[in-house]
Parts: C-alpha cells; sequence; structure tokens
C-alpha cells in the first residue's frame, strides 16, 4: 500500500455524490496528474488526499493510517507529512515572503528549523523577495512561494491544485522544474490541472500517470495526452 491509498471512496454534499468508487494507490515517489472539466470534483479528491473532506464511503489510508480512526492529533501530525499548494495561495499581507513561509514552522513548533529558509528561497529563486509583502509579489512568485511553503515541512507528499492556472508558460516551466526535482528527491507529486501543455513537458522529462475524472469516476487517461 502506498503513502495515500484510496479505495472504493465515494464524496459528495448534500447527498449527491461528486465522485463514486473512486480508488487510487499513491506509491512513494510517484508523479501523478489529474485531469477533468471544471466542477468534475479535481479539488475534491485533492481535500480527501490531505484530509480536508472524509469521504462517504470507502476508505482512505495514509501512511498505514485510516481516516476515519485518525484522532486530531493524528490528523495533525499527518498533514505535516503532506504539503499542499492550494489554487489561490493564501498568505498574510501583513507579513513579509520569508514569514509567511515560516509560518508551518511557527504553527508546529519546529521554528528552530528556519535556517533552511535562505535555501529554500534561492531554490525557488526569491532570494532577493525575502522582506517583500505579498501585495507586492507577481503571480509566478506567489506561486513559487506557496511551493516553498508548501515543502518547508520536507513533507513526503506535495499535492497542488492548478499550480500553474494564473501564471505564464514560461513561469509555468520553471514550477514544473522544481516539482520534478522534488520528485527525484523520492517525493510523491500529485497535481491537478487543465493545462495539457504542462502534463505532456513532464512526461518528456520524468515517468508520470496521468488520471481523469469523467462521470464522477477516477479513470487512467491513457497515451492520448
Amino acid at each position: 500500500m502506498g503513502v495515500i491509498n484510496l479505495a472504493d471512496v465515494s464524496c459528495g454534499y448534500g447527498g449527491d455524490d461528486l465522485l463514486s468508487g473512486v480508488s487510487l494507490d499513491l506509491q512513494p515517489g510517484s508523479f501523478f496528474f489529474l485531469t477533468g472539466p471544471s466542477g468534475s470534483g479535481k479539488t475534491t479528491f485533492l481535500k480527501l488526499c490531505y484530509l480536508e473532506l472524509l469521504a462517504t464511503k470507502g476508505q482512505v489510508t495514509l501512511f498505514g493510517k485510516e481516516a476515519r480512526t485518525m484522532t486530531r492529533d493524528d490528523i495533525a501530525h499527518t498533514r505535516r507529512r503532506i504539503g499542499v499548494v492550494h489554487q489561490d495561495c493564501q498568505f498574510l499581507d501583513h507579513l513579509s515572503l520569508a514569514d509567511n513561509i515560516l509560518l508551518p514552522l511557527e504553527v508546529s513548533g519546529k521554528s528552530d528549523d528556519a535556517n533552511k529558509l535562505s535555501d529554500l528561497l534561492a531554490w525557488v529563486g526569491l532570494s532577493d523577495r525575502a522582506a517583500a509583502l505579498p501585495p507586492e509579489l507577481s503571480g509566478g512568485e506567489r506561486q513559487r512561494a506557496a511551493l516553498a511553503r508548501a515543502v518547508i515541512m520536507s513533507p513526503d507528499v506535495v499535492i497542488a491544485d492548478e499550480p500553474t492556472g494564473n501564471i505564464d508558460w514560461e513561469m509555468s516551466e520553471r514550477l514544473l522544474k522544481l516539482l520534478i526535482e522534488l520528485n527525484k528527491m523520492g517525493k510523491s507529486i500529485l497535481i491537478a490541472t487543465h493545462d495539457l501543455v504542462l502534463i505532456r513537458a513532464a512526461k518528456a522529462q520524468v515517468s508520470v500517470r496521468v488520471l481523469r475524472i469523467r462521470d464522477r469516476k477516477l479513470q487512467s487517461a491513457g497515451a492520448d495526452l
């Protein structure tokens, strides 16, 4: 069983299933893309994978623990092992970029690990923007900052929801390069995206699997991408 396992999972809102009979085995070091039309359930699927939502049916297991049996402490500990890049990249506007990236360490009481910040800022190409406030950042800078914040806890899995949705192709390529580097370090990567060009660019560089949500089901997208 992988780091994240969904077995015959259904999930929905108001009694209607948005996803039905969905299964996934996310192995260590794997790289998955998730596609599907708007409203098909991609974000819901990702939320199941990082415990923002609980399945209405089926079983979700993270790092060997079944989600329904987890205590609040178990959930908090598990989430530290999963870095999430949200579609809307929310930051605290009154804090500097550096302080926003450090927030997960502060919340978890690991602020003594803050010495990794300079290396992380250099890795995402934002060393010269450490003191900038979020409203001063471009879209690409915000996305790279969001990725830095997601990985500062050294997670085993990185989940990104439409990470290139609001940035140009040059910046998309730069973000993809960072995600591929994380994958080559052994991190599992799961990305929801509409961007087929991004998927093709990734397939040329690393072994990826492409999944598609269609009619509430999760399917392999095959070789047509």
